[in-house]
């Protein structure tokens, strides 16, 4: 039987709170990191959380902090911490471009980087092939390629630390405030139907807007300027202004304030 999954967004980091996106893969703020201690007392609080078996994180300054701070408890009673690359963010930009693991180890070195894949951080070379490249068919692959990863783990229950963008477009369809979290099942049915990896939320949170109700409610998928417009789409895209700042820098601070 597949996973439970608990899909969690980082807190807020620098770029989020100055809309400075070329922020070099940006640390928390003091408002992120009090955010990631609300975080940890609401997943405390859960009883699902609390049946945790495998961590996955996104190796970027953000989602590690969130998680060092949101989820210490399960790291203190051993839960495996298994950062993987393909849960980054999706644009190019300074901002959601991570560091090499030579330099997040030094930063973080309680955790084993060892099994990031080398190619990461580059999203620019072999645009075709490259699996972190920024373009719309890379990402939604990659969504793809994360979701069929944890299908097949033998844990129950896997916590994963991501980010707005990426969870977004490529793996739920689900709009996550700062340091929010949903918990999802795979949805057999629909999977059999459509040939792809699918997830359906669990109500409690899809009604609430997430577990600590910060989120946005309803589905969100795929809208015009997520990504870069295919080449032969380019010119009648700039045309109709459709070519604008792209992934979570620009669409995906929710306008409400968190408590």
């Amino acid at each position: 039987m597949p996973p439970t999954l608990i899909l969690i967004r980082h807190a807020q980091a620098l770029h989020n709170a100055t809309s400075d996106w070329s922020i070099h893969d940006p640390p928390l703020t003091d408002l992120g990191r009090q955010q990631s201690a609300e975080l940890h007392e609401s997943l405390k609080a859960s009883d699902l959380a609390n049946k945790t078996d495998l961590i996955v994180v996104s190796p970027m300054r953000r989602t590690l902090e969130t998680m060092t701070i949101g989820l210490d408890w399960l790291i203190k009673k051993g839960v495996p911490v298994h950062p993987d690359a393909n849960w980054h963010e999706n644009a190019d930009k300074p901002c959601d471009t991570g560091n090499t693991m030579d330099i997040i180890g030094k930063e973080y070195p309680q955790y084993d980087f060892s099994g990031v894949d080398p190619l990461y951080p580059d999203k620019t070379s072999n645009l075709e092939t490259n699996p972190y490249a920024f373009t719309q068919k890379a990402i939604v692959a990659r969504g793809q390629t994360c979701l069929k990863d944890l299908y097949n783990r033998p844990e129950k229950v896997i916590a994963v630390v991501s980010h707005s963008g990426f969870l977004r477009t490529a793996v739920c369809n689900r709009m996550f405030f700062n340091a929010d979290w949903r918990v999802f099942e795979y949805d057999e049915e629909e999977m059999e139907k459509q040939g792809r990896y699918v997830l359906k939320e669990w109500e409690e949170t899809e009604k609430k807007g997430g577990g600590m109700g910060r989120s946005d409610v309803g589905v969100f998928g795929i809208v015009d300027g997520d990504f870069p417009p295919v080449k032969e789409e380019e010119e009648e895209a700039k045309k109709e202004g459709r070519v604008g700042e792209l992934g979570e820098a620009s669409k995906e601070v929710p306008e409400k304030e968190s408590a």
